[in-house]
């Protein structure tokens, strides 16, 4: 399933997820208007590799990286991603915990797959563990929201409306069933399905956290 919208619309603008997406944008295309040897630069600067961070080396690269991306793919869909599950995060956490919440999605989604193989040469970039974060907040806190998704059906592409658990879901189910199959396989590059699990299942934790200390209004 591909998510395309949803029918949850937020009471405020969401200037975080905005200013998020608009960063992303604008690195991608600093990144690509590099020369071949200067991006390679770029990146290998601040792409996020396992043994590096594991020897107390390129901690910076653990903020650094939830905003790159590999392709205009890659990037599209991330920011879709950001654009539909955001917002409404956005709206029910408050501006500045919203994107505590975000970034905290994306050190955790980091941490997991370094505990997985924290060995590992391969690059990690992208702001996909951080996204899964939202996810998982989002399935705590709007369960039953209804989402258009795309389902993929012999070639084609079949619209459908679902509440949003179901789409969430089989979403996490994949990256468990994708990232577990990858486990004892030969290192290469990919998709890192273990961030993807670590910044969803810290966002289900911390959008818990974060509703208790929510500000109530002041009994008179």
């Amino acid at each position: 399933m591909i998510p395309i919208r949803d029918h949850n619309p937020s009471s405020t603008t969401p200037r975080i997820t905005y200013a998020l997406i608009g960063i992303n944008i604008a690195v991608f295309v600093l990144m690509f208007s590099l020369s071949p040897t200067q991006l390679e630069s770029f990146i290998y600067r601040y792409e996020l590799i396992p043994s590096f961070i594991m020897h107390g080396q390129a901690l910076q690269t653990l903020f650094t990286s939830m905003f790159l991306h590999g392709g205009i793919g890659h990037i599209l869909g991330n920011m879709m991603f950001l654009n539909i599950f955001g917002d409404n995060l956005e709206d029910r956490l408050g501006h500045i915990k919203y994107l505590i919440f975000y970034l905290l999605c994306g050190l955790a989604a980091s941490a997991l797959q370094i505990i997985i193989d924290p060995g590992s040469q391969i690059p990690n970039l992208g702001a996909s563990g951080a996204i899964a974060g939202l996810m998982g907040g989002y399935l705590v806190l709007f369960p039953t929201h209804k989402i258009d998704v795309l389902i993929p059906f012999f070639g084609f592409f079949n619209r459908s409306t679902v509440p949003a658990f179901t789409m969430l879901f089989y979403w996490i189910f994949f990256q468990f069933l994708s990232g577990f199959g990858q486990l004892g396989t030969a290192e290469s590059g990919g998709i890192a399905y273990f961030a993807h699990i670590g910044g969803f299942l810290a966002g289900i934790v911390m959008v818990i956290i974060f509703s208790i200390f929510r500000r109530r209004p002041a009994e008179v």
